[in-house]
């Protein structure tokens, strides 16, 4: 790929593992569309890298205003490349979760990717070329996962499924368009994200943001869909995804047997 030519647009930019993709993709030879809430943060990283071209765009993508002010960028421009990794993450009960929070989780979570990859798709299909990463986490896979310190994390972990699923079958729907797509996957990483929910896991082993981004480009070059950076054994995130699709190759036009009343 042509990275000097090539334009990424990165939501939540300002800080994390938005904040090492927009500095990893800089030093890359990428032109950077760096979307994010904290006009400050993005302000340095243009002062960070004073010989690219960087666009800030202060975007909130909980709000409708916020995701059609990026949404249109994505249709406008000629995306090389779309990384949804803005998030929030509202760990609490789902029944104490406001409502407010709720609204908020989900559109930056699901509304605003889907919105977002559904603009950039159109330009890189008829470009044929480009490629979407979905930033979710390993919680894609683990509802059911001991709670640890939250209380709850119901709609959060919903969320991280839903850009799962989204982003298996995107590939499936675009394949031999010339796009590659990725959900990237990792466990607790060393950002301010679980400090912002008031939780001190400084004691538990967390992955660097830089390591999180390494592990996702390398992952493009192997082709692979779901990249997990914390995960050894490729065949685990293999098994899991056969299991599913043989759970919904199992099913059949008949009620099944348990389901039966006694003869």
């Amino acid at each position: 790929m042509n990275k000097v030519s090539s334009l990424a647009l990165v939501t939540g930019a300002s800080s994390g593992i938005g904040l090492q993709f927009a500095r990893r993709l800089l030093s890359e030879g990428y032109d950077l569309i760096a979307v994010g809430r904290r006009k400050e943060r993005l302000e340095s990283l243009v002062s960070e890298f004073p010989q690219r071209y960087i666009r800030p765009v202060v975007a909130d993508l909980s709000t409708p205003e916020g995701i059609n002010t990026v949404t249109q960028l994505c249709r406008s421009e000629p995306l090389t490349l779309l990384v949804n990794n803005a998030g929030v993450a509202h760990y609490m009960s789902f029944t104490s979760l406001p409502a407010e929070k709720a609204q908020e989780l989900l559109h930056v979570k699901v509304v605003a990717p889907t919105m977002l990859a559904q603009a950039a798709i159109a330009g890189m299909t008829e470009r044929k070329r480009g490629t979407v990463i979905n930033v979710a986490g390993m919680l894609a896979f683990g509802a059911t996962a001991p709670l640890g310190q939250a209380q709850g994390r119901a709609a959060y972990v919903s969320s991280l499924s839903y850009l799962l699923s989204l982003t298996l079958s995107l590939h499936e729907e675009f394949k031999g368009a010339g796009i590659k797509f990725q959900v990237l996957c990792p466990g607790i990483v060393a950002t301010e994200f679980h400090q912002r929910q008031g939780m001190d896991l400084s004691a538990l082993p967390r992955m660097s943001a830089d390591d999180v981004v390494s592990a996702s480009l390398h992952a493009l070059a192997l082709d692979e869909i779901v990249c997990a950076p914390g995960v050894n054994n490729p065949a685990l995130m293999t098994a899991a995804l056969q299991a599913s699709l043989a759970a919904f190759n199992g099913q059949a036009p008949r009620l099944a047997d348990r389901y039966q009343s006694p003869s």
